[in-house]
């Protein structure tokens, strides 16, 4: 695994030669907040000639520290009442390429420790930021056996949080793989099949349903999606069904679908004029929920079981391709009628959420998601932010703004959406010859309440509509769009992020690791 450790680092002695480190990179608000005075003299005495100390990330010549290299990486706006912990992040990644570009093999991470409520996780996040700024694509590594910048990275007064953070960069690194990775690389069968060699020996049940006659049973509405593809052996669908059940009582349940679209051509209704380019991103959903389940592989955490489905197809063209005005009865018995192709993600989700549901039935206070690069409405929305779309029960219990919080602390922002009266309304199917109707014939972005309404969709077409709040069996859920946050840079080609896999899991964990 392309994999850097991060190391806790107790004693302050760590920042002089002799210690094994061989650069101090310095995350501070201010100058004169550093707390090791040693530090805080030279950079102080280096900025009388250069007035950049403290503005922008500078590497100093420092005899005497390890490896005679000090780089301050100044965190701005932290003052800012709007700032969140990203800025902290954002430093640590400036230090780390400057430590790279100089030569440092083990870097000695000193991030300030902040009074303000806002960065109470600030030396966590900026670890995390070095791996996301350290990632290299699957592709890359497989074609030039290129290995990690840096052997290890030192975390200064860390509080014995590396355990947690490397089994969070194994998740991250897993997720970023899948998702970044290329549509024949990780085509559905690959992305499987790497997945479980991924997991291999962590504990986790896992199965693999390949057969086409069990997809078709199980899963209509995820074959519909995948039709023109069955004549194509290495772009066959697949879910992937993984499941962690801690030793002991269990005392709440987590049940995750993930949207795993592995190429999204927009079917028969086509993606033109440039519109495919990246949609072999369209998997992000179901590589962070892998993620997910790898780093809990890892971490072992008590009192909990989480099942995830993830759900694995190539929507493509071709004359077996499934087409609007089309009515396919869904896993929980519903009837829909196709409004748009490229609205296939609802579609693969509904079937794995109907499955979930069943479980969620039995289960031990339950909680359900569902997670997908969903639609382009979001990203119009609310630009890099996951927004959370949750149902009355959910909100009725604060999951919500619970998740939110959560996500504040740990650098992935949430947006909170509700869902309306109209949005149930808009995949009413007037036809009369079906239940629901998938979607409008219409792009996301330019559709009123385009991110919203999909979870309307989600919630009648898997049965999840039973379980509201009058209902014997209410049943909290919560759809998680992270089409803007699941790569960052670039639109088309940025690095995958592997969001919102910290969030999810500080929520599963509840503090109980």
């Amino acid at each position: 695994m392309f994999q850097v450790n991060i190391v806790d680092v107790a004693n302050d002695q760590a920042i002089f030669e002799g210690h094994g480190w061989d650069a101090v990179v310095v995350v501070a608000t201010d100058l004169a907040a550093i707390a090791q005075d040693e530090i805080k003299i030279l950079a102080k005495h280096a900025k009388q000639i250069d007035q950049r100390i403290g503005q922008s990330a500078t590497l100093l010549l420092a005899p005497g520290l390890a490896g005679g290299r000090l780089i301050v990486a100044p965190v701005v706006n932290a003052t800012n009442e709007y700032s969140d912990v990203s800025v902290f992040a954002k430093a640590a990644r400036e230090g780390i390429v400057i430590a790279k570009a100089a030569g440092a093999k083990q870097p000695l991470l000193v991030v300030e420790t902040s009074q303000d409520k806002r960065y109470q996780f600030a030396k966590q996040v900026a670890a995390l930021a070095c791996g996301q700024e350290l990632w290299q694509s699957l592709e890359l590594r497989e074609a030039t056996a290129i290995t990690p910048a840096f052997s290890a990275i030192g975390l200064l007064g860390s509080d014995n949080c590396s355990g947690l953070l490397n089994a969070v960069e194994a998740g991250k690194i897993l997720a970023r793989d899948l998702c970044g990775t290329e549509p024949e690389r990780m085509a559905a069968p690959a992305f499987a099949d790497y997945c479980v060699e991924a997991l291999k020996d962590s504990g986790l049940a896992i199965r693999v349903i390949e057969e086409r006659e069990e997809l078709e049973r199980d899963y209509p509405l995820l074959c519909a999606v995948g039709r023109a593809s069955f004549n194509v052996p290495r772009h066959q669908p697949r879910v992937v069904k993984l499941e962690y059940v801690a030793e002991g009582a269990i005392d709440r349940t987590y049940l995750f679908a993930g949207k795993g679209v592995i190429y999204d051509t927009g079917g028969a209704d086509i993606k033109v004029a440039g519109g495919m380019a990246g949609m072999s991103r369209d998997k992000g959903g179901a590589a962070a929920v892998a993620g997910l389940m790898k780093t809990l592989s890892i971490l072992k955490p008590k009192g909990i079981r989480v099942i995830a489905e993830l759900g694995l197809v190539r929507n493509s063209i071709g004359s077996d391709a499934f087409v609007p005005d089309e009515i396919i009865t869904s896993h929980g018995g519903v009837r829909v009628r196709i409004g748009n192709t490229d609205a296939e993600g609802r579609l693969v989700l509904a079937d794995l959420l109907s499955h979930l549901r069943l479980q969620a039935m039995t289960a031990i206070k339950p909680q359900l998601f569902s997670v997908a690069t969903l639609t382009g409405h979001v990203v119009r929305c609310y630009g890099g932010y996951t927004a959370l779309v949750e149902n009355k029960v959910a909100q009725q219990a604060g999951m919500g703004h619970t998740l939110a919080g959560i996500a504040e602390q740990w650098g992935e922002p949430f947006e909170l959406s509700s869902l309306r009266h109209d949005d149930f309304a808009k995949v009413h199917n007037i036809s009369g010859q079906g239940e629901l109707l998938s979607s409008n014939n219409g792009p996301s972005a330019i559709t009123a309440r385009g991110h919203q309404y999909p979870a309307a969709f989600l919630i009648n077409a898997s049965g999840l509509g039973q379980h509201g709040t009058g209902s014997a069996m209410p049943l909290p859920f919560a759809h998680l769009d992270i089409a803007g946050s699941a790569t960052e840079g670039h639109s088309l080609y940025g690095k995958p992020t592997a969001s919102p896999l910290v969030t999810l899991l500080q929520s599963v964990l509840g503090g109980n690791v």
